[in-house]
């Protein structure tokens, strides 16, 4: 794992509103950085990487995939994982982000402050 996907699962593995995260989770021929399967919900830690080239249209693809298997995915920049956790967090858990998490496991639609600690 990168440095930004090691500092956010030190997050995830509290388990954010008792939701269990899975990290380098195998998702058909991909990998996802971090999947919730109660959500169906795959998390990418992006970084300056995946803005050149082909990784864009990789990650379309592989985003494409999870889709049409049923998995929401979110991408997450690294450098808002490194400056924040917890609003990145606020982020990946949010009804915009994550509609079916809001809806059916999360207090008010999201919000870090409620997150267990421990």
């Amino acid at each position: 794992m990168t440095p930004p996907e090691v500092h956010l699962w030190q997050h995830l593995r509290l388990r954010p509103y008792g939701l269990k995260f899975r990290r380098q989770h195998p998702i058909g021929r991909y990998v996802a950085d971090f999947y919730c399967h109660p959500l169906k919900l795959a998390v990418e830690v992006d970084g300056e990487t995946h803005a050149h080239g082909t990784q864009p249209e990789r990650d379309m693809n592989r985003d494409r995939f999870f889709a049409e298997t049923g998995v929401a995915t979110v991408r997450i920049s690294a450098r808002d994982v490194l400056a924040d956790p917890a609003a990145a967090i606020d982020a990946i858990l949010s009804d915009e982000n994550a509609p079916s998490a809001a809806s059916r496991h999360l207090p008010h639609g999201g919000g870090y402050a409620a997150v267990k600690r421990g």
